[in-house]
């Protein structure tokens, strides 16, 4: 049996539901930025930067990369221990790959709150 990835007290509904509400989030910001680039004739510098450069694009951002973080860490680890069987192999991938999510929410907190 395969325990779970972080196993304070955590089960299958707490990983489903954070799963989902992750994706709502995603999903959400994904929509908006949709309807951003179709409804703006022109996207210059000045634009994209007026777009960010308020607190509440910022705040739906910093949520979506937190979002895409979580996200990411759940199904990397549904997906390596169905199918990364070597439970050292496993625990490296699982330690890079989560290095690498943690980064890109790094990078875009960098980037994001620079504007």
């Amino acid at each position: 049996m395969v325990t779970n990835q972080a196993s304070i007290k955590r089960d299958g509904v707490q990983d489903y539901v954070s799963l989902r509400a992750t994706a709502v989030i995603i999903a959400l910001y994904s929509f908006y930025m949709a309807w951003f680039f179709i409804s703006t004739d022109a996207i210059t510098y000045e634009v994209w930067q007026g777009l960010f450069s308020t607190i509440t694009m910022k705040v739906a951002t910093l949520a979506t990369l937190v979002s895409i973080m979580i996200h990411v860490r759940i199904g990397l680890w549904q997906v390596l221990t169905d199918y990364v069987k070597p439970a050292r192999l496993r625990a490296v991938l699982q330690y890079v790959l989560n290095l690498i999510a943690f980064a890109y929410v790094a990078v875009g907190i960098f980037v994001l709150w620079g504007v």
